[in-house]
């Protein structure tokens, strides 16, 4: 049996604004929500027939996690869930993303899908709506199952097939409570980071085949969006969640800055929005790539595949990219996506990247929400029509609980409110942004990062799992119950 949980009470900031200034306030329906993925969270990696995913591999292998981290335990969300989902209703939470664990559901990514890894989500999903809460479900969060990985992985075009006939199962037994499906989370991630500078799992640094991986993506994606629209009902949604990047030039008026900006753009965000919204790749990628590949792997009815219709789109987002060409090949790659020896970018040793100037997050990241805008008004010409939901975005910070046992941290709410004041300014010029999700719900596994990094409104004590709401959860509560957006503490 799990320990208890306390959820520590955390006391709500004091906000004080002008009477004359009223809160800024956000479309009637608006979704506020916050998001999590099931490596970072769950635990139970052995329990109930779940055998290993490329995460389990990469943070078992000696260097690759700080500290030699795992998701073993996580924050033990598989045990906890009702406490967690409780928590979620405490903090008057709308809509939760979560994904599914392909590993847990179809153990080694073939044949038919294990009743008992479905029964947690089902129970995850029950528990949801009893609650009043939306589920927005991912379904893939880069725990693709090793076994895949062992007969190719990404770069591999039978995993965009498996990935559909995953897709297919567990559109067959949520579809019934489910009304809002993500298929990729971040595919950039699992193509560039995965297999072009290895910080991510699988670990592999193979500029080709991180094209390649990047194109089944975009296949399984296609694939698994054809899968769940012969499965789900009408009512259903259908989207993509992309880590879309803001790139701008370190200086605007060089012709070599705008240049450098252009490739990092096309392999950034072309390389995914291209065929998903336009069913082709841009031209000047595949001429900019010709030395990494032929491209060869893309047969001639890929681009109609992958270009589904959506029913909208999300858009996860951190910080800005700041670019310039190089006299020669840089000798460090600040992008902010972890050390490495190899790029990630394909083609571009070229390029430098540089560190955006403000302040920053622990991350490293800079802080910078005219980024945010920027890229919803940039979605809302690419695809007119096509709602938008911001389905990730947040800051680590180093948050510590005071003595009394509650966790301040003012510099995630102002974070938060300078990025939803951009939200809400891109609504006022025109967008279609009908939810934003936080990252994260609470503390967890951050990936190469391990537990250094803490992203959560909910800190974790990860000794005790103890769960205790910060004051930017409070904060956050404010404004979904009120559709608006509280000024933060005043200094």
């Amino acid at each position: 049996m799990p320990r208890p949980i306390t959820n520590t009470p955390t006391a709500t900031p004091t906000t004080s604004a002008p009477t004359s200034t009223p809160s800024p306030a956000f479309p009637p329906n608006f979704l506020w929500g916050a998001a999590t993925s099931a490596y970072q969270i769950e635990g139970a990696v052995r329990e109930d027939g779940r055998t290993p995913s490329i995460w389990d591999t990469f943070s078992h292998t000696p260097g690759r996690t700080a500290g030699g981290d795992t998701g073993d335990m996580a924050v033990d969300h598989y045990h906890r869930y009702r406490d967690d989902v409780a928590l979620m209703k405490d903090l008057d939470l709308a809509t939760y993303r979560f994904s599914v664990s392909w590993p847990r559901v179809q153990p080694t990514g073939r044949g038919p899908a294990v009743q008992r890894g479905l029964d947690f989500y089902r129970r995850l999903t029950d528990e949801l709506l009893s609650q009043g809460i939306k589920p927005a479900l991912t379904l893939y969060h880069w725990d693709l199952p090793q076994e895949l990985e062992d007969a190719g992985g990404w770069p591999a075009r039978d995993t965009a097939y498996r990935f559909a006939e995953y897709a297919g199962m567990v559109g067959e037994a949520l579809g019934d409570r489910v009304d809002f499906w993500i298929t990729l989370n971040e595919p950039w991630c699992s193509a560039f980071l995965g297999y072009g500078s290895g910080v991510h799992a699988p670990g592999r640094t193979e500029p080709a085949a991180t094209l390649r991986a990047a194109h089944h993506l975009n296949l399984a994606h296609g694939l698994a969006t054809q899968a769940l629209r012969q499965t789900l009902p009408p009512r259903a949604e259908v989207a993509v969640s992309l880590n879309s990047s803001t790139v701008r030039p370190l200086s605007p008026t060089s012709a070599a800055d705008n240049d450098a900006r252009r490739r990092i753009d096309n392999l950034a965000n072309g390389v995914f929005h291209g065929p998903m919204l336009h069913g082709e790749y841009p031209a000047d990628l595949i001429t900019d790539t010709t030395r990494i590949t032929d491209w060869s792997f893309v047969e001639s009815t890929d681009l109609a595949t992958i270009h589904q219709p959506l029913d909208a789109l999300g858009l996860n987002y951190y910080t800005p990219s700041l670019v310039s060409a190089a006299p020669s090949a840089p000798t460090t790659r600040s992008d902010g996506h972890g050390a490495s020896d190899h790029s990630p970018w394909p083609g571009a040793d070229d390029i430098a990247f540089h560190q955006s100037p403000g302040e920053r997050t622990e991350m490293g990241w800079t802080i910078d929400p005219t980024g945010l805008h920027d890229l919803i008004m940039r979605y809302t010409r690419e695809a007119p029509g096509l709602p938008l939901y911001i389905t990730e975005n947040g800051a680590a910070y180093d948050d510590k609980p005071d003595p009394d046992g509650r966790v301040h941290d003012p510099e995630r709410i102002a974070y938060l409110h300078g990025h939803l004041s951009a939200v809400h300014r891109a609504i006022k010029d025109g967008a279609d942004v009908r939810g934003y999700y936080l990252w994260s719900l609470m503390d967890n596994f951050e990936w190469a990062y391990g537990y250094e990094k803490r992203f959560g409104a909910v800190h974790v004590d990860y000794a005790t799992q103890k769960r205790t709401p910060k004051s930017s959860a409070h904060w956050y509560a404010q404004a979904s119950r009120s559709n608006t957006l509280p000024p933060p503490p005043q200094k």
